[in-house]
This record gives structure tokens, sequence and C-alpha cells, in this order.
């Protein structure tokens, strides 16, 4: 055997063992890159302000710690204490509240009363009280599963942001892509990725918190239900809704109108017309062209679509994956084209 094919397959093996050694964390590993990837310009100019990789990289992980992981697990925790502690009289009353009103609604609405008695009836008092009981316990159980993720995650971004240089100029070496197609590659990835990941968390600080302000004066946990409403709203067309209305219906039947009419409105004209169509572009653009010196060519559609189809095949993280998986794709479609474009002109 040649020494060239004995090196290929040492290359081989060496790489199954490496899979099977470290593919519990690949999909940490990723999601840690990713995030790198998309604030890299956050922590370049961490760099230049702070005059050490260290120091910056430290920032970095603070920031996004603070923003993104302490909201997360601060309401999955609030979450699993209020549902353990769910009272079975109360909603009892807002079961009885809600029928009383689906019985006062006119009667050319009789065939939609049929329904919602239906599914009222199948929702019952006893199996709802101990279905929140259950759901508390994966929320608690799910926790625990995200605060050794969010751990891990937090651990790979510090190295990937303190090591993104020499990680960064190793690959180039390793791949031997040309330099313009390396280039092209890491900008395009760098550019929507950042598009994305600021994009989503203005939506979900600014959204969230004027939510969050509005349910606060109401009597609710404003942060919570701010921070709910925040990742709730990341979700296309319906994610608003699945806040407001319950919300709007939990009033009703607490016989509060006025409430629920001011949360329906609030909502809708306010957070939904005002702030998330005019304010909020207003917002990210601005950040964009602060942060993210180059607009991307992506179609905001493509990336629309790449959130939805990232969010229900990996869940939460999605978001991030989706957006990085087709624009990785699109790149060395571009890459392709790019040189079947000189290879014509050379002919």
């Amino acid at each position: 055997m040649q020494p060239k094919y004995f090196l290929i397959a040492l290359f081989i093996f060496a790489f199954y063992m490496l899979y099977i050694l470290y593919q519990p964390f690949l999909l940490t590993i990723t999601i840690a890159v990713l995030l790198a990837i998309s604030t890299a310009n956050i922590q370049h100019r961490f760099e230049i302000m702070l005059h050490s990789k260290l120091l910056a990289a430290s920032l970095s992980t603070t920031l996004l710690f603070v923003m993104l992981f302490a909201p997360l697990g601060y309401t999955l925790t609030t979450l699993t204490i209020q549902l353990n502690h769910i009272d079975p009289q109360s909603i009892k009353i807002v079961f009885e509240k809600i029928t009383s009103i689906i019985d006062s609604t006119p009667p050319f609405l009789d065939p939609l009363k049929v329904y919602l008695h239906s599914w009222l009836e199948e929702l019952n008092i006893g199996s709802f009280a101990s279905n929140a009981l259950i759901v508390a316990g994966k929320i608690g159980s799910y926790s625990a599963s995200f605060v050794k993720t969010s751990f891990l995650i937090i651990i790979f971004y510090f190295f990937a942001q303190y090591n993104s240089r020499a990680i960064s100029d190793f690959l180039k070496r390793v791949i031997q892509l040309p330099q313009q197609d390396a280039t092209l590659l890491g900008f395009e990835i760098s550019s929507v990725m950042s598009v994305v990941f600021y994009s989503i968390i203005v939506t979900a600080i600014f959204e969230g918190a004027l939510f969050g302000v509005a349910v606060s004066f109401m009597g609710y946990d404003g942060l919570l239900f701010g921070i709910l409403y925040g990742f709730a709203s990341l979700i296309p067309v319906i994610g608003a809704a699945l806040m407001w209305i319950p919300f709007m219906i939990y009033e009703l039947a607490k016989g509060n109108v006025e409430s629920a009419i001011f949360i329906a409105l609030y909502t809708i004209i306010v957070i939904s017309v005002i702030a998330d169509t005019f304010i909020k572009p207003m917002i990210i653009k601005y950040i964009n062209f602060k942060l993210v010196t180059t607009d991307t060519k992506l179609n905001e559609i493509v990336i629309f679509f790449a959130i939805i189809a990232g969010l229900s095949t990996f869940g939460f993280w999605g978001m991030i994956l989706g957006p990085a998986i087709t624009v990785f794709f699109l790149s060395l479609l571009t890459i392709v084209e790019k040189h079947q474009q000189q290879s014509r002109f050379n002919e």
C-alpha cells in the first residue's frame, strides 16, 4: 500500500472516531459557532476597544448570556413554579365564566356554540389541572436539559470567539478553496447570520418589552410575560396571537371586559401595526448599518421561510440553523455559477 493511501485510511478512521467521540455535542458546537459567526462584528469592535482578545471574548459571552440565555432560564423556572401551584378552583371559575359567555352569544353563532361546548367538555377541569402538572414536570425536565445545553453553548461560544481568527485561517488552509471563494462563502454566511441574529434579538426585546409593560399595569408578571411574548413573536404570523388571545379570553372570563378589549387593541394596533410594521424595521436597519457594513443580497422572504423550516425541524435553535443551512447552500451555488461563467469565458 502506498503511503498516501495509508494516510487517507488513517484520516478516515480518525475522522470516524472523532465523530463518535463528539457526536453528542455536534449540535451544541454548531449552534455556538453560528452564534459566534453572527456576532463576529461585535467581537471585533470589542477587541479594538479593549485591546485584548480574552477580555473581548469574555464580554461577548457575558452579553450573549444576559440577552439570550438568562431570560429563557428565568421563564422556564418561573413557569415550572407557577404551574405547580395552579389552583383547580380558579380554573373552574374561569371555565364557568367562559361557558356563560358562549351561551350569551347571538343566535347566528349557534353552530359555533356547539363546537365550543364540545371542546370545553373534552378539556374538563380535572384533566386540565392534571395536565398542567404534567406540563410543569416536562418544563422542569426541559429546564434541566436547557441549563446543561446553555452551559455548553456558552463555553464553546467563548472559545469560538477567542480563537476565531486562528480557526478561520486553519479552515481556509485545510479546505484549500481559492481565496476569493473562501472569502465569499465566509462573508455571505457572516452577513446573513448577523442580520438574522440582530433581527431576532431586536424583535424579542422590543415587542416583549411593549407587551410586558402593558400586562404589568393589569397586575401580571410583566417580566415573565414580556419574555414569553418576545419569543412567541419570533414565530411568524401566529406568534403574537398565541399570547394576547389567551389573555383576552382570561380577562373576559374574569368579567374584565375593559381589560380584554385593551389588551386586544393594544397588541394589534400598538405592537403589531405601529411597532412591528414601522418602528422595528427602522431599528433593525440602524443596527445593521452600524454593525453589518455591507447589505446582504439574500431575499428577506428566503430568510423568512428558512426560519419557519428551521423552527419546525430543529425546534427553538432552528431560527439559527435554518438560515445558516440555507445561506450555505445558496453561497455554494453562487460559487459554482461563478466557476461555470469563468469556464465559458475561457473557452
